[in-house]
């Protein structure tokens, strides 16, 4: 079957707009499409019994990165804008992407605190530009906190707090958008896939924009994003492949650092660096063996990344499957696991 990304549409009614805790259920109490990677089968059931799915020795690698509150709202002359932080470049640097002002070089951009901001040149790719902050360091970091917002894209309709853009287990802050794909682990359901041999871990990969506006998306190859695996991390994701366990990634950020990290033989390093690494259909996958993500458009970088996994055809046409089932989209729906499935 060939199932074509340009007719996809999700309906409104889909985009989940509401956390599940608000929406009187529990974070793992969202639901999961299980999707094997060599036959295209699809399985429905709840993530909750993710531990189901996998198996002693199996390993989940979780993106620890933690968000932060990346809209700032500004003036420049007799204009309000809003500035969309993208990645750090230096203590006062950002590239970052302006709305609603001009994006010229030697501009000025006012915010509350009187900190000030200058078009210093343009960012990794276009529409991005490169801001030089006035201040830096934890004064730079209290403005941000002070006075930023979660980024909130047009399904989201309520201003959550920047708590519902977190994972649980989020420590290390430097992301502006949530690693969503770990959004629906609560720390009773990490304890029981602990208790039934299945192993985790942890990296960090501070996420870049996923979106410019105006069905405009990041090229992978000019959107890199500075990640660290630690000594531990490197020892645990080497083992469990040497001892036959699956390394399963927890969203797609957790794929890009690991195969960054690995030589041609899938073994692992600690490193702490950019990646500009651009995965896509025919890549050879040396390290990561499954993936746990959420649901969202067929655009190009993600499309391209989980064509890595599985046949376009078939991740397509569990798309459409999960539309049927009316499944819940974004980073507040529901998941999906891509793993090549036991006695397959």
């Amino acid at each position: 079957m060939n199932v074509d990304a340009t007719d996809f549409h999700i309906p409104s009614n889909l985009n989940a707009s509401i956390p599940a805790e608000k929406r009187g259920a529990s974070r793992d109490g969202v639901r999961l499409m299980v999707l094997d990677r060599v036959s295209g089968k699809t399985i429905h059931g709840q993530f909750k019994d993710l531990a189901s799915y996998l198996k002693p020795g199996d390993l989940l690698v979780m993106n620890n990165s933690r968000t932060i509150p990346s809209v700032l709202r500004g003036r420049q002359g007799g204009r309000n804008v809003e500035v969309r932080l993208s990645r750090q470049l230096s203590d006062q640097q950002w590239d970052a992407l302006v709305l609603n002002g001009l994006c010229k070089i030697g501009e000025k951009l006012i915010f509350e605190s009187g900190i000030t901001a200058t078009i210093i040149g343009n960012g990794s790719e276009r529409p991005l530009v490169r801001l030089l902050f006035s201040k830096g360091g934890v004064e730079l970091y209290n403005m941000i906190f002070q006075f930023g917002e979660p980024i909130r894209y047009e399904y989201i309709e309520t201003s959550w707090p920047l708590e519902a853009y977190q994972t649980v287990y989020a420590t290390v802050p430097g992301s502006v958008e949530m690693a969503s794909a770990g959004r629906a682990f609560s720390w009773a359901l990490i304890n029981h896939l602990k208790k039934e041999g299945i192993q985790t871990t942890f990296l960090q990969l501070h996420a870049g924009l996923s979106y410019y506006g105006d069905d405009h998306w990041p090229t992978p190859s000019k959107h890199p994003e500075q990640f660290h695996i630690s000594e531990q991390t490197a020892k645990i994701v080497n083992r469990t492949r040497k001892d036959g366990g699956r390394v399963i990634a927890v969203g797609t950020t957790v794929v890009r650092a690991l195969e960054s990290a690995s030589d041609y033989k899938g073994q692992v390093t600690p490193q702490d660096r950019l990646t500009d690494l651009f995965i896509k259909e025919g890549y050879p996958l040396k390290v990561v063996d499954g993936l746990l993500t959420g649901f969202h458009e067929p655009e190009a970088s993600h499309l391209h990344l989980l064509t890595a996994f599985i046949k376009k055809d078939y991740l397509l046409k569990s798309y459409h499957e999960a539309l049927e089932q009316e499944y819940l989209w974004h980073e507040f729906g529901d998941m999906n696991l891509i793993l090549p499935m036991e006695n397959e």
